[in-house]
């Protein structure tokens, strides 16, 4: 081994003369790029090296193409070695590049590029954005293949945030637009991510057909990567689906080509499903110690001070923008001033009807001098907002990382201390139980936090279809009673006469049935009632639940909606309140073009009355 290696470095000490001795075009150093992005993280130095040639030889010869080209290579170099700061800076600068020499198709490169460096660093919400203007582009130079492609990530993205029917949704238009391209490019990634929006959705078995499919695919030996992402998720699956042995083999095999390419990210992917895998089994403390693995390296790619620096990459990347933007604007006022002066030598010579003339263009000049002003304000503080709000996704993202690890490590000692507590007294085993409760409520609550706060940023592609309301909420009954029967609560439906056929969204719906059932139940006594009431209108159907709770203050009645307020009144039997729940509902109504209202007596009950429209 040792003299493969030295034989290695002498055949590039001797490549630049080979090169250098023959005359460089503009095609070939193309072709040389082309080659490099296929190459995986053992050939990252590779890379590296043809950048430098690539930039050298551009140089030289005067390609006009040479900078985005070799920008592009380092920073894909920076993120095989997992420098994303470095990876992001390059990306940021093959964008700038692109779009000054007019380069569509590196300019869509750069930001999909961008998306995944994002994706990387647990901020989906940035990598959608950039597959969203990817995807633009693509669309207006009628490239199939790489929209193709954009679709495929667009899904993943999604599925990443908890959005499956927007994830189907692009992965249905890949991959339609895939099937003349079957035999042109590779779509081993459509299937993957067919299989994790089917994993997310429960369909395990349909997942496990499709990550084989691709496994098979790349079981030749030159897809390393590949194959270590479809050992990784046939594991995940086997997980689910409780066949312990199995998934112990695909998560080791995956493990181990993680540390033959020396990626740490799939290195901690690879801890992280080994940690599942113990979890499950009841393995405590081996489950611990894969999870404490994950955590070092994981936090240690993905940190609050790489995503500053991040922030603020950008910052000056739009900072340039905005400066490149304000130069044509100074160009266009220079211009409209010289019009100005010419039609003023006209005015004086035209006499007395020119001169007021010019006084009224004067005025005009002065109120667009103003208006301009005024709208380079807005901008300014526009973009300061984007900057604060970015900041304040990608806290909340750290923050949630950062949290989830200490909270899963008290979990898990809880869970050995419980598994082994033959040695504890009473007392001290209530008390590991509320530690283990504590944690899970903690949990919970973080979750829950994070689905409120990503809802104000990303927007759910509403599925318009015709359903049935009266058998939807006899499900949803259905689901609820074992709820309900524990607290002691009789739950009742009033069908409409008829049956209530809505056009609306299934999913959002579903969600705020079971939102106010919940928050009915939770502020109900034993012993009382709580109603769910569909009544049909001609040209709406009203959406009725009551209960014969604690009700309502009315001073409470104007913030009720409101995100993170608390009311006066409290749960009946100790459960958790956020505040989040019907700050939920309204977003939920509203978004599907719904009203809701309440009618509350302290002491008596409340009644929540939600109209849609048919």
């Amino acid at each position: 081994m040792k003299y493969l290696k030295y034989s290695t470095v002498i055949v590039f000490l001797i490549f630049p003369s080979i090169i250098l001795a023959q005359r460089v075009d503009s095609t070939y150093l193309k072709s040389l790029y082309d080659r490099c992005l296929d190459f995986t993280e053992e050939k990252a130095d590779s890379i590296k090296y043809y950048a430098d040639f690539i930039h050298f030889q551009s140089k030289k010869s005067g390609f006009i193409k040479g900078d985005v080209l070799s920008l592009r290579l380092r920073g894909i170099h920076q993120e095989l070695k997992n420098n994303y700061e470095k990876a992001i800076d390059f990306y940021l600068q093959s964008l700038e590049e692109a779009r000054r020499i007019n380069g569509l198709e590196y300019e869509s490169a750069a930001l999909s590029d961008l998306s995944i460096v994002y994706s990387y660093l647990k901020r989906p919400d940035k990598a959608k954005e950039m597959y969203l203007e990817s995807a633009r582009l693509s669309e207006k130079r009628g490239d199939l293949s790489n929209l193709t492609t954009t679709y495929i990530n667009l899904g993943a993205i999604y599925n990443k945030l908890q959005l499956q029917d927007s994830a189907l949704a692009f992965l249905n238009k890949a991959l339609k637009l895939s099937k003349p391209l079957e035999n042109k490019i590779d779509l081993s990634s459509l299937y993957n991510n067919l299989g994790s929006v089917y994993y997310q959705s429960g369909n395990y078995d349909g997942a496990l057909e499709l990550f084989r499919k691709n496994m098979s695919n790349h079981s030749s030996g030159i897809h390393t990567a590949e194959l270590w992402l479809d050992y990784l998720n046939i594991a995940d699956v086997f997980i689910e689906k409780k066949k312990y042995d199995s998934a112990r083999w695909y998560a080791d095999s995956s493990l181990s080509l993680a540390l033959a390419l020396q990626s740490k990210s799939k290195e901690a992917d690879s801890y992280d499903v080994l940690a599942r895998l113990f979890s499950r089994k009841g393995n405590y403390e081996e489950a611990f110690k894969y999870q404490q693995k994950w955590y070092s390296i994981d936090t240690s790619l993905v940190n609050s001070e790489i995503n500053h620096s991040i922030v603020g990459l950008q910052e000056k990347y739009n900072a340039r923008e905005r400066e490149h933007q304000n130069l044509l604007l100074s160009a266009a006022i220079e211009k409209e001033k010289l019009r100005s002066q010419n039609i003023a030598f006209l005015a004086i010579a035209a006499g007395l009807v020119a001169a007021l003339i010019a006084g009224s263009l004067i005025q005009k000049r002065r109120a667009n001098k103003k208006l301009l002003q005024v709208n380079e304000l807005i901008t300014r503080q526009n973009d300061m907002l984007a900057v604060l709000n970015s900041e304040k996704n990608s806290l909340i993202s750290i923050v949630s990382h950062d949290l989830s690890g200490p909270f899963a490590s008290i979990k898990m000692w809880g869970h050995i201390l419980q598994a082994d507590n033959a040695y504890l007294n009473n007392d001290q085993r209530k008390a590991v139980e509320r530690i283990v409760s504590s944690t899970q409520n903690g949990e919970r609550l973080i979750r829950t936090i994070l689905d409120v706060e990503k809802a104000e940023t990303n927007q759910h592609i509403v599925n318009l279809e015709e359903f049935d309301l009266n058998i939807l909420a006899e499900n949803l009954v259905s689901d609820c009673m074992s709820t309900a029967a524990k607290k002691g609560i009789h739950l009742h439906i009033e069908r409409s006469s008829s049956p209530a056929y809505i056009i609306s969204d299934r999913q959002l719906v579903t969600r705020i049935f079971e939102n106010l059932l919940s928050n009915a139940m939770k502020f109900t006594p034993a012993g009382k009632n709580v109603w769910l009431k569909l009544t049909d209108e001609k040209k709406t159907v009203n959406i009725e639940v009551k209960d014969e709770g604690v009700g309502i203050p009315p001073e409470d009645l104007p913030n009720l909606y409101s995100k993170y307020s608390k009311i006066s009144s409290r749960p009946t039997n100790g459960e958790a309140s956020t505040g989040l729940g019907l700050s939920i509902v309204k977003r939920l109504v509203e978004e599907i073009n719904g009203k809701i209202q309440c009618q509350s007596i302290v002491g008596i009950g409340s009644n929540f009355t939600v109209t849609l429209k048919k």
